[in-house]
């Protein structure tokens, strides 16, 4: 993980938790409209992947127990994972491509429903992405996967001032470069093709040279469109199209897309295909039905999108009819870190990954609510227009006071918590309760985003080692790790699902 030069250990906050009474008075703890439902409550789940899923993406019980039991904790909604919107490999992550996907997720939204006793609402976020390939090892990239040319020849008889490079055969040349030194290949390979051979080969939507690249705005709208409308049948509150992080859309959106199509270039049209596609879903699932939109307030890498472009997008998301605006910054693959020889790059390795989830490990300013104020800039811009769609602030939020606060200050309308919601489930019920000393505190060292760069089942560490041998436990693949937190000891009774 990319950390400062100069890193300051920030404490966990110190925070007084209110009493029952206080926390039922509190505005965190009032309902809100969402599009066509209405939250118990301002208290929200991110999607998280927990790599529970079948690897040709079916729901497993593992995933029923897992979102089981964050709806034990009945926030006011939870958000399924990243789920793909094509059949199309991708590991064991929930997919949404085909309709043999829905009887899966049906059960997982009747899950939570039973487990918070109808009381947490329950929304879907729907994913597009492009290929990315395994660093390769370097002899396997130059047999394999070069494709030599003319021009590579030139560059390497000019480097090495050797002009017999210019006839000699295929095989001697690629010989030469899986054991050249760094200095002749990087002036022999082109940047596409170094990036390929050091990180992995990476699709981008400006690779507009290949025809699946090229088509992606007439064919996205329906593939997003057919999805939206599996989430309803399968009961779904709603979905969350996904345009944050390193994904396709994100990438329609951000200013380093260039496509000379219309698709790219200036704003006006890198926002096209995004809200083509949202229409597309709210033909296809209705106006009675919630769609609601991940972007980033913030792309934290070269020549990507900041805050001012992050506000015209939202006002533009609020005048098409978004029914609420969630709120992340960074992850990216563009400032990502080499990973091995045989992984795939992970987008949040670098400084737009830490911004994405800031660790206590951190500057100045610390990792706590360190992005609300990107929520809070695109709020005023989008209430500014006479919009009152709700805006989901998210990033280092884990107190009853920190969530109060920017409620009460009009930055956000509902308070997102992901990592917090790990570590302790019960938090936001415990809150609510007036129980809150007894909330499991996360200690913000992404213990949790280690296990998901592995592509291992997430857990938590301040649980996850706890009575591993307790009979009915759930453990991970390697049997050293439970799935899920112990249960909430309420009044002496344990919660409905067992010990997880």
């Amino acid at each position: 993980m990319w950390h400062f030069a100069n890193p300051i250990r920030h404490p966990i906050p110190e925070t007084r938790w209110p009493t029952d009474d206080e926390a039922a008075r509190s505005l965190l703890f009032q309902p809100v409209r969402v599009g066509s439902v209405t939250l118990e409550s301002r208290t929200w789940v991110p999607a998280m992947v927990p790599w529970r899923a079948t690897e040709d993406g079916f729901v497993t019980g593992a995933n029923l127990d897992w979102y089981g039991r964050f709806a034990e904790g009945r926030p006011g909604a939870i958000v399924v994972e990243a789920t793909g919107v094509r059949d199309i490999a991708s590991g064991p992550l929930l997919r949404i491509g085909h309709d043999r996907y829905v009887p899966g997720l049906r059960e997982l939204v009747e899950t939570v429903r039973g487990a918070s006793g109808g009381r947490t609402r329950l929304f879907i976020q729907i994913i597009d992405f492009l290929a990315v390939k395994r660093r390769p090892e370097r002899g396997k990239f130059f047999e394999r996967f070069f494709v030599l040319t003319e021009r590579h020849r030139r560059a390497l008889a000019d480097v090495t001032e050797d002009e017999s490079w210019l006839a000699r055969d295929d095989n001697d040349v690629r010989a030469f470069l899986t054991s050249a030194p760094d200095e002749i290949l990087e002036r022999v390979l082109d940047e596409r093709e170094l990036e390929s051979l050091l990180f992995g080969y990476r699709e981008r939507v400006t690779d507009t040279d290949r025809a699946h690249i090229r088509e992606l705005p007439q064919v996205l709208p329906e593939i997003f469109a057919a999805a939206a409308l599996r989430a309803r049948e399968a009961g779904f509150d709603g979905v969350e199209l996904h345009y944050a992080h390193a994904y396709t859309m994100a990438s329609f959106l951000s200013e380093r897309n260039d496509r000379a199509d219309g698709y790219g270039g200036a704003r006006e049209n890198r926002v096209r295909l995004p809200l083509e596609v949202y229409r597309a879903v709210r033909e296809r699932v209705g106006g009675d039905y919630t769609v609601g939109v991940r972007f980033l307030g913030d792309e934290v890498i070269a020549g990507g999108n900041r805050i001012d472009t992050a506000v015209y997008f939202g006002r533009e998301f609020a005048r098409a009819g978004f029914d609420y605006l969630s709120i992340s910054k960074g992850g990216k693959f563009e400032d990502a870190k080499q990973p091995k020889v045989g992984h795939a790059v992970y987008p949040y390795t670098g400084q737009s990954g830490y911004e994405c989830m800031p660790t206590v490990i951190s500057d100045e300013r610390g990792p706590f609510a360190r992005n609300v104020s990107l929520a809070a800039a695109i709020k005023r811009a989008v209430n500014h227009d006479g919009y009152a769609t709700p805006v989901i602030a998210s990033g280092g939020l884990a107190t009853f006071e920190q969530c109060e606060q920017i409620l009460q200050r009009g930055e956000a309308d509902i308070i997102g918590a992901a990592r917090q919601s790990l570590a302790d489930p019960d938090w936001f019920l415990k809150v609510r309760l007036g129980r809150g000393g007894e909330i499991r505190r996360c200690t913000y060292t992404n213990y949790c985003e280690g296990l998901d760069q592995a592509h291992k089942q997430v857990t938590c560490k301040l649980w996850d080692r706890v009575g591993v041998d307790e009979p009915g436990v759930s453990l991970s693949h390697d049997g050293r790790r439970r799935l899920l937190p112990p249960q909430w000891q309420t009044d002496g009774e344990t919660g409905k699902r067992g010990n997880g």
